[in-house]
């Protein structure tokens, strides 16, 4: 039967023929391949958006208590907002927090991690395109950053927030702008979730065991069992098989697996597409799998470069994000290190769970939220907006670096690095001195301990954040390098038409052969979330992953 017919809106028609860039990447490397035996999550989020740190407190609910979950009439697919229960009881959590991605309505997340040691990253991954138009107008559902968060708030495992995501989408429904998934990892293993258009209730999740890397960008899933519920490494909706069969798409009596990525993945017609080249800028998922796993055991030193690749982190990355899992943690202890904007042009910051508060710097500011172009100040907000925002800030590094990425990129990195390596030197008397308080059974000095380095860290990079501001400045103007825009658009033409990654030294404005010679002499990839191209991945720059 063919699908039923939908109003397509404006919005929904631009969504097709706009290609979009705008994502995220995740990076998960289980224990046994890491240097601490702790599990690590990496990863970016790619939004036109302010982005900013927020920490949330453990809470207790009345039984009555809802949340507000799905999409409005102004998201790339129309739907409307509804009402589902709450838990009685939410676990503290601390992520990084946006003002807007097609429409949703903010407050979205990307994810972060709990204090049950639960990680949380958000990356986009297509559905096929009979999917995307077999959405109801409007849709209902739990969106990607709804799901995110309520397996933050609720999951006390990895395995956990898999099984909560695939009740709330049974029990509620699935929004979204044309399928996701999700990486939840712990300190015993990750899981990949990815979610399907529709509103079918579809979804799968493939099992990540400790001896295993994956990048998602987007996120994928293969080969899949038929009879998935006998195994404990996939789950996913009870019709994940049996639709596929009904429409078509997956013969049970052919030679073919019954594999994700072909069977509900975005296809080009003509193109023979894979799951591990499928949406890459300058490096496919293969590619980056390969670097990351070359560098185990890895560390959280590695992380943050594998993270700060300027493959990856460019002006669209809004933060960057690198997390530890031990087994056996205090939740006090758990530590996340978070760059404000991309990590490319921005230093990671240490933070634990057990800090109370964020510095008013890297809070909530109007610079890229959205609405703030047409609106004035809200009062309540006042002395937050006079503080200094320190994503804005490190946007001027990344601006000032593009001017001469060759000179000024290593220099920014290798500060950067040394920043890092000396909070890194610090944490072992930090958290020894936190867990012995903790023993003794003063908890509240643990957390004012952590707190106190954490802020301390924070303006410290702010420090350095103004220094190389006003000296990349003072050198470009004195040495005559200064140079005025050239027309009247301080806006790009929209998502698809963003400049190419200027560190990576492609200019796009230039023909081929003027391009540096060791640059990276390839167009950046425009990859859709309705529109995805095949090309094959560039090979490994040895300066850049070694």
């Amino acid at each position: 039967m063919a699908p039923p017919a939908r109003n397509i809106t404006l919005a929904a028609v631009l969504a097709l023929l706009v290609p979009y860039t705008s994502a995220s990447y995740a990076f998960y490397v289980g224990r046994d391949l890491t240097a601490l035996n702790a599990t690590l999550v990496g990863g970016t989020g790619e939004e036109v958006s302010s982005h900013w740190l927020q920490i949330f407190p453990a809470a207790n609910h009345t039984s009555n208590a809802t949340i507000t979950v799905g999409v409005t009439e102004d998201a790339v697919l129309p739907g409307k907002l509804i009402q589902v229960p709450q838990v009685n009881h939410t676990f503290r959590y601390m992520s990084m927090e946006y003002s807007d991605f097609e429409g949703f309505p903010a407050p979205l997340t990307n994810g972060g991690v709990n204090e049950k040691g639960v990680a949380v990253r958000d990356v986009w991954a297509n559905s096929r395109q009979e999917l995307y138009d077999m959405t109801p107008d409007p849709q209902i559902g739990l969106q990607y950053s709804d799901l995110a968060r309520v397996v933050l708030e609720r999951a006390s495992t990895a395995r956990e927030g898999v099984e909560i995501i695939g009740a709330m989408i049974k029990e509620y429904g699935y929004a979204d702008y044309g399928g996701n998934s999700h990486l939840i990892a712990d300190a015993n293993e990750g899981w990949v979730v990815w979610e399907f258009s529709g509103r079918k209730g579809l979804w799968a999740a493939e099992r990540l065991g400790t001896d295993v890397v994956r990048v998602l960008y987007p996120g994928y899933i293969e080969d899949f069992p038929v009879d998935f519920q006998n195994s404990t490494d996939y789950m996913g909706s009870s019709n994940i098989v049996s639709f596929a069969v009904e429409q078509g798409w997956w013969s049970p009596n052919g030679s073919e697996p019954f594999n994700i990525f072909h069977v509900y993945g975005y296809q080009v017609e003509g193109e023979n597409l894979t799951a591990r080249d499928g949406g890459n800028k300058y490096m496919s998922q293969a590619a980056l799998e390969e670097a990351t796993l070359a560098m185990a055991p890895v560390t959280e030193a590695d992380m943050r470069q594998r993270v700060r690749d300027p493959r990856i982190s460019d002006d669209e990355a809004g933060y960057g994000q690198v997390v530890s899992l031990f087994q056996d943690m205090d939740p006090d202890t758990i530590r996340i290190w978070n760059a404000p904007t991309g990590s490319v042009a921005a230093p990671f910051i240490p933070w634990w769970l057990g800090v109370e508060s964020v510095p008013p710097e890297f809070g909530e500011h109007r610079y890229l939220t959205t609405g703030a172009s047409s609106s004035f100040l809200n009062p309540d907000f006042q002395l937050q907006e006079a503080a200094q925002f320190a994503g804005r800030m490190f946007k001027r590094v990344l601006y000032y670096m593009c001017s001469n990425p060759d000179a000024f990129h290593p220099l920014v990195t290798q500060m950067y690095t040394a920043f890092e390596n000396q909070s890194t030197s610090d944490l072992d008397w930090v958290e020894k001195s936190a867990q012995t308080l903790i023993s003794s059974g003063e908890r509240d000095a643990a957390k004012s301990l952590l707190q106190f380095y954490s802020h301390t860290r924070a303006e410290k990079a702010l420090d350095l954040g103004r220094s190389l501001t006003d000296a990349l400045d003072g050198y470009i103007k004195l040495s005559g390098q200064w140079e005025n825009p050239v027309g009247s658009q301080i806006n790009d033409a929209g998502e698809g038409a963003e400049t190419v990654n200027c560190l990576v030294g492609f200019d796009p404005d230039q023909p081929a052969w003027k391009q540096p010679s060791n640059a990276t002499k390839r167009r950046r990839r425009t990859t859709s979330r309705r529109n995805v191209a095949k090309h094959n991945p560039v090979p490994v720059q040895q300066s850049i992953i070694s």
